[in-house]
């Protein structure tokens, strides 16, 4: 049997803490950093990207990181994997080959693609709404990862892929696991699920203040997944927050719907988890069972579904509530009325005392969010409504000059998806290889 495989989370999202990379590699010895960089928003946020930079697409970030670390996770033999591929896997890919060669290092760099479907989709499910999509990605399961790992790559980046996956995938790869091994596959999900938002594992996702002593900020987590599938949350040492069974139950729970836990390589059935407090910030999870995936995917698109702007009105003193009152109508009768946008919110947030001692004290907030499919309604049109016809007893904080594009969408799309989607892809310096889908074709039904 081998010795369990530790995997250490530097990331929960696009924007997370740059040097928790570094600390996770010189704070104790780990065998895989692993890194999630993409939320349904961060989809958005990236197609945006590279609308405006064809070559972009992917969290940038990653490779502040890596210019950090990737010599001592050569040196060390630490894999790295990562989802920070984002809508261009292949184009992260090629910039860590060229970081690699400044550093004057050899990383053998992988990319898995496969999950966007931006060309597909009409050939895939019916069109939703009468907006075409900006993204469109499925979440694919571990196995290209697997392969990836298997081929000898050093650092594999992913586009969409399920947030467990980057903790399923090196472990199926050390443990050499197959596609039915349903029972330990669920429990590498689980340790997945645990750590794929970084410190909330470890007290940031947990409300009992009182037991967390080390208020220091949280260390990110380790998972230790051993080959049975069962596994032990931990930290460095030295690192603060806690790690216990209070903080796991927590982060387990989080963004869970019903026990049953649907993705794309098993289903984990978290009412068969067992968790026991093994030392200091370390907790065992073990018994989890598993069972063979659906048939769908679960799709994110992200629309552009319309832009929002927002204006704050800072009331002062007396009569706060005819001032709101005044104010909106004044600011809807420059704007041409509220049915001039397609939404409009309006809400008085009173803030203030009576015969206040200070400024400050004595004001309320009127905030003013519209919502239109027209950009420039929500744009300069609204910010500057009003100008200098503002009565004495408010102001105002001026709202963006420019919208902010809003929408995303979830879907869970038919069998048939699966068939569309096909194998994964791992790709080492223009060596195209497949990772087919593990589970036989006739479980993909026609879709209905």
């Amino acid at each position: 049997m081998s010795v369990p495989v530790r995997i250490g989370n530097c990331s929960g999202f696009y924007g997370d803490r740059i040097a928790a990379a570094r600390e996770m590699v010189e704070g104790g010895p780990i065998d895989v950093l692993c890194g999630d960089y993409l939320a349904e928003l961060t989809m958005l946020i990236l197609a945006k990207a590279q609308a405006k930079d064809p070559s972009g697409g992917y969290a940038r970030t990653f490779l502040t990181q890596m210019e950090q670390v990737l010599g001592t996770c050569l040196d060390h033999g630490i894999k790295v994997v990562a989802n920070a591929g984002g809508l261009n896997p292949a184009g992260l890919a090629a910039a860590l080959r060229e970081l690699s060669a400044r550093l004057g290092l050899t990383a053998r760099v992988a990319h898995v693609e496969g999950d966007d479907l931006r060309g597909d989709l009409h050939a895939i499910t019916p069109p939703v709404g009468d907006i075409k999509p900006v993204s469109a990605n499925a979440y694919l399961g571990a196995w290209g990862i697997t392969e990836a790992l298997r081929s000898g790559a050093d650092v594999v980046v992913t586009g969409r892929v399920t947030d467990a996956s980057l903790v399923v995938g090196p472990a199926a790869w050390w443990h050499a696991w197959a596609p039915a091994d349903w029972d330990r596959l669920a429990g590498a999900v689980v340790a997945g699920h645990v750590i794929e938002c970084g410190p909330q594992a470890t007290g940031g996702n947990y409300a009992f203040l009182d037991e967390i002593t080390d208020r220091r900020y949280p260390g990110f987590p380790i998972a230790e997944v051993a080959e049975d599938g069962s596994s032990v949350i931990t930290k460095h040492p030295g690192t603060g927050g806690l790690v216990s069974v209070g903080t796991v139950t927590a982060q387990l729970l989080y963004e869970t719907a019903e026990p049953a836990y649907l993705g794309p390589d098993v289903v984990a059935h978290f009412d068969t988890i067992r968790l026991a407090q093994q030392g200091e910030h370390r907790v065992a999870i073990s018994g989890t069972k598993g069972s063979p995936p659906p048939d769908t995917l679960k799709v994110a698109l992200n629309e552009v579904g319309g832009f929002r702007n927002t204006m704050t009105m800072v009331l002062t003193g007396l009569d706060i509530g005819a001032k709101a009152a005044f104010a909106e109508q004044q600011l809807f009768d420059v704007l041409g009325g509220r049915d001039a946008f397609d939404e409009v919110d309006v809400r008085l947030l009173r803030f203030d005392v009576s015969d206040a001692p200070t400024n400050e004290q004595a004001c309320a907030h009127l905030r003013v969010t519209v919502k239109d499919a027209d950009p420039r309604k929500v744009g300069r049109a609204f910010s500057g409504g009003g100008g200098h016809g503002d009565r004495p007893g408010w102001f105002r904080r001026l709202p963006h000059h420019h919208a902010t594009v809003l929408g995303d969408r979830l879907r869970r799309l038919p069998a048939g998806l699966r068939s569309a989607v096909g194998p994964h892809a791992r790709t080492r310096r223009r060596r195209r290889h497949t990772a087919r889908d593990p589970r036989p074709a006739d479980r993909c039904r026609p879709a209905g």
